[in-house]
C-alpha cells in the first residue's frame, strides 16, 4: 500500500492555488453586490478542491497508460511514473473522488438551496456532472480531449465562468440580476484565462516529449513561439478584464491588485525569454502564485473599502 506521503504528492497540491483562486474570487463578488455565505464558501472550495484532486490524478493514470509520463518527460516524476503508486491503487483513488466530489456537490446543493430540489439544483448538478466527466476525460479514453488540443478549453471553462460564477450564485441564493450583476463575468473571464495560462505553461515545458508521444497540445500544434504569444495574449486578455471591471467599479483599495499585476508582468517576460526547459517549473509556481494573490487581494481590498465605508458611517452618526 502506498504511503500517505505518495498520496499526497500525487494529489499535486501545489496546484490547489488555482481553484481556491476562483472560489475566492466568486466570494468577493458575492459580497460585492450582495452578502457572502461563508459555509456555502467553504463548501463550494471543498468541492472545487476535490475536482481538482480528481483531474491530477486521473491525469496522472491517463498519461501513465499512454505512456506520455516517461523519462524523457521535463516535469516532476508523478506517481505512477516513479512506480511508488500501482495503476489498480491510482484507479480506486480516482473512484473515490468521483464519488467525493459527488457527495460534496450535492451537500453544497442542497444547503444553496436550502434542501429544495428546484430547476437551480438540477441544473448546478448536471453542471457538477459535467465537471467531474471532465476531470477525467482530460487524459483517460481513446478521446481524451486534452491530447486533441482542447484541455485550455475546459479549464478556461471550469476554472473561470464555472467556479467563480458558480460560486457567486450559490452564495446569493441564484440571484442575478444582468441589469448589475453583468460585471462578474469580467473577473470570471480573466481568472479563467489566467487558468488556461497554466496549462499553456505546462504544455510548453512538455512540448517535446508530448509531440513524440503523439499528444497534441496547442504548443505541439503552433510550435514554441506561437505558444509563448498565445500565452502572453492570455495574460492581456486577463489584464484587461480586470481592468475593465475596476473603470466600472474603483476604490482606492484596489490598489492592492498592483502587486500580484507586477507578478504576472515578470512572469511573462521571464517565459518569453527562456526555452522549454526544467525552468517551467518554477514559472508553473509563480504563475499560480500570481493568480492566487490576486484572488487574494481582491478580497483584501473589498474588506478594506466594507472598513473604510463603516467608519464613514460611524462618523456620519456621532
Amino acid at each position: 500500500m502506498a504511503h500517505i506521503k505518495n498520496w499526497i504528492s500525487a494529489f499535486r497540491l501545489r496546484t490547489l492555488p488555482l481553484a481556491t483562486a476562483s472560489v475566492l474570487t466568486g466570494l468577493a463578488l458575492a459580497d460585492t453586490f450582495y452578502s457572502a455565505n461563508l459555509f456555502i464558501t467553504f463548501l463550494c472550495w471543498i468541492t472545487a478542491v476535490s475536482l481538482q484532486i480528481l483531474s491530477n490524478l486521473a491525469n496522472d493514470y491517463g498519461d501513465f497508460m499512454k505512456g506520455t509520463d516517461n523519462d524523457n518527460r521535463i516535469g516532476n516524476t508523478r506517481a505512477l511514473q516513479s512506480g511508488v503508486i500501482k495503476p489498480a491503487a491510482m484507479l480506486r483513488m480516482v473512484v473515490f473522488f468521483v464519488l467525493f466530489s459527488l457527495c460534496s456537490g450535492i451537500v453544497l446543493l442542497w444547503v444553496a438551496t436550502k434542501g429544495e430540489i428546484n430547476y437551480a439544483f438540477v441544473a448546478f448538478f448536471t453542471l457538477g456532472l459535467a465537471a467531474i466527466a471532465s476531470a477525467i476525460k482530460y487524459t483517460i479514453g481513446k478521446n481524451a480531449y486534452g491530447y486533441a488540443g482542447l484541455g485550455d478549453v475546459f479549464v478556461f471553462i471550469f476554472f473561470g465562468p464555472v467556479a467563480v460564477l458558480g460560486t457567486f450564485l450559490l452564495n446569493t441564493g441564484i440571484r442575478f440580476n444582468w441589469a448589475v450583476n453583468w460585471q462578474v463575468l469580467l473577473p470570471a473571464t480573466a481568472m479563467g484565462l489566467l487558468c488556461a495560462g497554466v496549462l499553456n505553461v505546462n504544455n510548453i515545458r512538455d512540448i517535446e516529449n508530448d509531440k513524440n508521444c503523439g499528444k497534441f497540445t496547442l504548443p505541439v500544434m503552433w510550435g514554441v513561439r506561437a505558444a509563448k504569444i498565445y500565452h502572453i495574449l492570455l495574460l492581456v486578455a486577463a489584464t484587461i478584464c480586470w481592468l475593465f471591471y475596476f473603470r466600472l467599479k474603483f476604490y482606492w483599495p484596489h490598489a492592492l491588485l498592483l502587486i500580484p499585476a507586477s507578478m504576472l508582468l515578470q512572469h511573462a517576460i521571464s517565459l518569453w525569454q527562456t526555452a522549454p526547459s526544467a525552468a517551467y517549473n518554477g514559472f508553473l509556481k509563480q504563475l499560480s502564485l500570481a493568480i492566487l494573490m490576486l484572488a487574494a487581494a481582491f478580497y483584501s481590498s473589498l474588506a478594506l473599502i466594507k472598513a473604510f465605508q463603516l467608519v464613514q458611517a460611524i462618523q456620519l452618526v456621532n
